[in-house]
């Protein structure tokens, strides 16, 4: 038995001593060793190969592994469209924060410099779109330099590393050690001082709130706010990519989702207020010039150092571990803070106005459910441990304004990019790493075939994935802008696809929902049946004007 150590060998190692579970990818000869390798592995804790049906794909799963594990999720392509192929899964990725080391096989070191087949400049094609872009050259440097690469996806903020590989050296011998395990990293610690002046700061605001962004929603942070809540009770508003940071018990702090058109609960709440806690906020999520006021006081608490802009000058700086900061914060909290009756009496106004809008009746018409009802049906239909996966669309909107979730990362949308495709791939990822129960994607007609080949690899892989397509003929999102814009639409039209007999063409099943009561069936149906499930439900976006024109009423601001 050859027990030479090749650069590809040298590579899976470096995996393993990191933990990696799986490579995500497409093969093709500059790579071909690297995947004969993982298949023919006989080591127990090798990576596991799945191969995909498009390299943007594999990154978008990977993506998704790497944002609800925290670890990086990693995927590996070949060279030449291969790799370009990466670059919108990868600046998805880094601009929402997902850690993913990503692979790209190259030609060999000597035709490097040659107009050869599939030669193009790999590092520097990808460098815009990643946190750090490398090309190895000797097989020695590999594994120091995969194990760099998953230093620099881990760490804040976190995001896309690209290592690309000429193909020799993945077939010549290592020499040098495999890099060991890497500890975990940590982030600066806590400025006790600087905690309690945050404290004073919050004791003085008349109308205090909390802005949860994307690095609020890990399980330490949000256990840390939900602490701090129970001590002082005060309105917390989410980004998209914070959504469930606020738990059942605390729902009475919820006050709305924040992002696209500046007319929601969220937005006049900050509005309002003297003094913004922003914990965990990135600017990609939803810019400050939408939300804050030059009256308002800004404390920044996040891993990642700020953006300043003429919108965004917070009048203190916290870079330090989110939890710990929070703990700290609390400890210094008086036990008497109480809003103000006044205050609490404007929230609860505004709370009524929020309930109302989603309690009025939403019936079905000719051109499909509408979209409440969809949202309805399956709130009742999930758990708190469901995850669920949002595609980009109307429904995108639809989904972060109504859509209740308890606990942070088990609604997912992209926020940074908006990028249409994520999700399929992404609840690919989710299911892999929550195997136990349901995946629900919803995508729209438009953004589903962006990546509905990887049903395929679903099916492939007897994921429990429950797939919602909200299919209406439009690019819709598009669509009901450009009627608020110019009174009219244009370039948003496209023609209908038979997504049950898609479904089953794949060995997948489809199930069509006309109505309420077929749409409440079928979810029941679909979770009784082992493998992908597509429902094909008609939407009437009727109301879709109502997202950017409905304002809240003038007494609340």
């Amino acid at each position: 038995m050859n027990k030479t150590l090749t650069g590809s060998k040298a590579l899976i190692q470096s995996m393993i001593n990191q933990n990696i579970k799986y490579v995500f990818g497409i093969p093709g000869a500059k790579v071909d060793q690297l995947f004969e390798d993982l298949q023919d592995s006989n080591d127990p804790k090798a990576p596991k190969l799945i191969v995909t049906r498009h390299e943007q794909n594999a990154a978008f799963i990977a993506a998704a592994f790497g944002r609800l594990t925290g670890e990086p999720g990693v995927v590996a392509v070949t060279s030449g469209p291969g790799v370009s192929n990466l670059a919108t899964g990868l600046i998805t990725a880094t601009s929402e924060g997902d850690p993913v080391i990503a692979i790209g096989g190259q030609v060999k070191r000597d035709d490097l410099l040659r107009l050869t087949h599939q030669s193009i400049n790999n590092a520097d094609l990808l460098r815009s779109t990643t946190k750090t872009s490398v090309e190895v050259q000797d097989p020695n440097n590999i594994s120091e330099t995969f194990s760099n690469a998953y230093i620099s996806a881990q760490s804040p903020k976190k995001g896309a590393a690209f290592l690309s590989l000429p193909q020799d050296i993945l077939s010549e011998e290592v020499t040098r050690p495999v890099i060991d395990k890497l500890p975990a990293i940590t982030n600066g610690s806590v400025d006790k001082t600087r905690m309690k002046e945050i404290a004073e700061l919050i004791g003085q605001a008349k109308q205090p709130v909390i802005l949860a962004g994307m690095r609020s929603s890990t399980k330490e942070v949000s256990e840390a706010l939900h602490a701090l809540l129970r001590k002082f009770s005060i309105p917390v508003v989410e980004t998209y990519q914070g959504a469930g940071v606020i738990s059942k018990d605390l729902v009475e702090n919820y006050y709305g989702r924040v992002s696209l058109f500046d007319n929601q609960i969220g937005d006049t709440i900050l509005k309002n207020s003297d003094l913004v806690i922003a914990i965990g906020y990135d600017p990609v999520e939803y810019e400050a010039r939408n939300w804050n006021q030059s009256h308002t006081q800004v404390i920044n608490i996040d891993t990642v150092s700020p953006e300043i802009t003429a919108e965004y000058q917070p009048k203190i700086i916290v870079n330090a571990d989110i939890a710990e900061s929070l703990v700290a914060l609390t400890e210094y909290l008086d036990d008497s803070l109480e809003l103000d009756a006044e205050v609490k009496d404007q929230l609860h106004k505004l709370r009524e106005h929020f309930t109302e809008t989603i309690e009025e009746i939403h019936e079905t018409t000719d051109n499909g459910l509408h979209p409440i009802s969809v949202i309805q049906s399956l709130q009742k239909f999930v758990n708190e441990d469901t995850i669920v996966t949002v595609d980009i669309g109307s429904h995108y909107i639809w989904m972060g304004r109504y859509f209740k979730t308890y606990k942070p990362r088990h609604l997912l949308f992209s926020n940074g990019m908006q990028t249409l495709g994520v999700s399929l791939p992404w609840a690919i990822g989710a299911a892999l790493t929550n195997p136990d129960q349901p995946v629900i994607s919803i995508s729209g007609d438009g953004g589903f075939l962006f990546s509905g080949q990887e049903l395929e690899t679903a099916v492939r892989l007897k994921l429990n994935i429950i797939q919602l397509i909200w299919v209406d003929g439009y690019y819709d999102m598009v669509k009901f802008q450009e009627v608020a814009k110019y009174g009219h639409d244009a370039g948003v039209k496209f023609g209908y696809v038979d997504y049950v007999k898609y479904a089953e063409s794949f060995g997948a099943t489809g199930i069509r929902a006309d109505d309420v009561d077929h749409l409440d069936d079928a979810l029941k149906q679909a979770s009784e049946v082992e493998g992908p499930v597509i429902i094909e439900i008609p939407v009437d976006y009727k109301d879709n004007i109502e997202l950017k024109t409905k304002l809240i009423p003038n007494e609340f601001n």
